[in-house]
């Protein structure tokens, strides 16, 4: 989500065309910023990530944020794709990244997220910062990144101070990035952390294309109670910066999550199109979701009884959530002729998964009537008890 543009008095029009980074992964041109604004999540390496050129092919869809660069887990100051694989030496990034520039899209990429260790925790100061996402946007030839910051990081001042420092860097030594920093939502805009990180950001004189809040889990019911925090979001863009509303606004952005939130919140496609419909209204800058891995019917069992990695748990076609992104960017999506969607055979259950044992990398367990795989060492830690917990859900059995 960073570039020399991003003076007070200098907003980009909608749609204007970004500047080209040096490039060093084979991409010759910039998308339009609006595309960049539009770009819905996708993780590439968990959360049985979905094929993009498919989804391109069925939304007209043509940019996707790409998710989560951290730390390693391990400490240290390097970016890595979720804590454990080097970007250094990444090629399966890379593969996706290709596949989708080779039919005309493009990809940012999301640094921090919810959970894991985050590099500006382990970075010393923000030059330090800087250089290690430096490392990721030269790797990827990037045209826009985002700073997703939220608990625990924006909890974290001296954190908070490297990201936002090492954007403002990032804006200075790229221009024509496009830069993105993504918070809390909550009913009065953002939270008190939200807020001292806007702070931040005024001290060190440091704007981005906008600054996005995610209005969910945080008791919100449906898409009247997201364009209120986004109305009182802009209140405090302007108290904050010193804006007019129609600046704000141009600064602004809604990151949703489809279907049913972490909390049991449901957000559904009519919620989508009322957002969409405040958002293009309003001129805001930015409109995305969570996810696209999510972006997908659950089978019967699971649909609307838990909240999913890689299912939205509300009934829905497959990316009709990813279609609302299209039309933020100004493009139409593509109606094709839908077919009837067959019903899974639910695959043999695994043995049993026992609270007293130990679990590692690979192994497999059954829980509630669904089949588990450990992503790390794991033991008394439920099966689905938490979205970013040690077990990846291999469906219903």
């Amino acid at each position: 989500m960073r570039r020399l543009r991003a003076c007070l008095g200098t907003l980009a029009a909608a749609g204007s065309t970004a500047l080209v980074a040096a490039d060093a992964s084979g991409a010759t041109s910039a998308l339009s910023n609006r595309w960049y604004a539009a770009a819905p999540y996708l993780m590439p390496l968990d959360n049985d990530p979905p094929d993009p050129a498919a989804i391109m092919d069925a939304t007209g869809l043509k940019a996707f944020q790409l998710a989560f660069v951290l730390a390693p887990n391990g400490g240290g100051c390097t970016p890595t794709w979720g804590g454990t694989a080097p970007v250094a030496s990444d090629t399966a990034v890379q593969s996706v990244i290709s596949t989708i520039r080779a039919k005309g899209g493009d990809v940012s990429v999301s640094i921090g997220g919810y959970g894991g260790t985050k590099l500006g925790q382990a970075c010393a100061d923000p030059a330090a910062t800087a250089a290690a996402y430096q490392q990721v946007v030269t790797k990827y030839g990037l045209h826009a990144i985002d700073f997703d910051l939220e608990e625990p990081e924006y909890e974290n001042s001296a954190a908070i101070h490297n990201e936002i420092g090492a954007a403002k860097i990032l804006q200075q030594n790229n221009p024509g990035l496009y830069v993105s920093v993504t918070t809390a939502g909550t009913a009065d805009g953002t939270g008190w952390f939200g807020k001292q990180m806007l702070l931040e950001a005024k001290s060190q004189g440091f704007t981005p294309n906008n600054f996005s809040i995610m209005p969910f889990d945080g008791g919100f019911n449906g898409a009247a109670s997201q364009t209120g925090a986004l109305t009182s979001f802009n209140s405090v863009l302007q108290s904050t910066f010193g804006w007019d509303q129609a600046t704000a606004y141009a600064h602004e952005g809604f990151s949703g999550m489809n279907g049913r939130s972490d909390t049991g919140e449901y957000f559904t496609q009519a919620d989508f199109q009322t957002v969409l419909d405040y958002a293009t209204s309003h001129h805001m800058d930015r409109f995305t979701f969570w996810s696209l891995n999510r972006d997908r019917q659950c089978t019967p069992a699971d649909n609307g009884g838990r909240t999913s990695g890689t299912c939205s748990s509300v009934a829905q076609g497959s990316w009709d959530f990813a279609k609302y992104s299209v039309k933020f960017a100004g493009a139409t999506p593509p109606d094709p002729t839908p077919t009837p969607t067959p019903t899974p055979t639910p695959a043999s259950c695994k043995p049993a998964w026992s609270a007293g044992a130990v679990y590692t990398q690979g192994n497999e367990v059954s829980y509630g009537k669904h089949n588990w795989k450990a992503k790390w060492w794991t033991q008394n830690e439920v099966p689905g008890a938490s979205q970013w917990g040690p077990w990846q859900d291999e469906g219903a059995c």
